[in-house]
């Protein structure tokens, strides 16, 4: 053991097991950011971010390992791949930042023509879009909102043929910050576009925080397996 030092070997494997630890929480609440923003019907396309996180919490739980093993047995070939892994990971987290930043208005414009694609499936009265309707119903209820960009106009004809569409499901809908009267009936006056906005804005706030304290976790990691993997080396 003379050229390594305990403290350093057992550190690296105490941060690499915490480090699989963060990669195991990035997985699990990338996945349900993903899954609740599907149940909102928002297109896949804008969800990369998300789709990205996921693929870095998966790789994160490998390294993780390979790092614990590399520090356990003390192989310089097992903390160089974790060096140069996580170093790709670190490089393409900054890339993927800043391509975000360049492109933010053409995801702005891929997510309205998303909600005009939506409407048009709200106003449709063949019945082949009978399920989303049911569904986004459904969400309508849950958040208090109604149609997507216009409020109940978003219905188009089918507006008055379901009488509960938008209906306000409130106690005393008339004093209601909720409510607003239209077409005969209370109606929820909040567009559900605002909801899935501000879900989005919420989401991505959480992803610019995870990704935030994992960049500082990951240049602690390089610092440590190259430490490590030089006191080895110089055994």
């Amino acid at each position: 053991m003379a050229g390594v030092s305990k403290c350093m070997k057992y550190s690296m494997f105490i941060f690499n097991f915490f480090f699989w630890v963060c990669g195991c929480i990035i997985l699990g609440f990338s996945i349900w950011i993903r899954v609740s923003s599907a149940q909102q019907g928002m297109d896949s396309s804008m969800l990369g971010g998300v789709n990205l996180l996921i693929a870095v919490g998966a790789i994160i739980m490998i390294l993780g390992f390979l790092g614990c093993c590399g520090a356990v047995k003390e192989s310089r070939c097992m903390l160089m791949l974790f060096f140069i892994a996580l170093l790709l990971i670190l490089i393409l987290q900054v890339a993927s930042g800043v391509i975000g930043a360049v492109y933010k208005p053409q995801v702005e414009a891929i997510f309205n023509l998303t909600l005009s694609e939506s409407v048009s499936a709200l106003q449709s009265t063949t019945g082949e879009y009978k399920e989303f309707q049911e569904e986004f119903q459904k969400l309508e209820k849950t958040y208090q909102c109604c149609g997507l960009k216009d409020g109940p106009k978003d219905w188009g004809q089918n507006f008055d043929k379901k009488k509960d569409i938008c209906l306000c499901e409130v106690e005393k809908p008339p004093s209601s910050d909720l409510c607003v009267y239209y077409g005969g009936r209370y109606v929820y006056k909040k567009s559900c576009g605002e909801v899935i906005m501000k879900q989005v804005k919420d989401n991505l706030a959480i992803v610019m925080g995870i990704a935030f304290g994992l960049a500082v976790v990951e240049i602690l990691g390089l610092v440590f397996s190259m430490t490590l993997y030089c006191q080895i080396g110089s055994k």
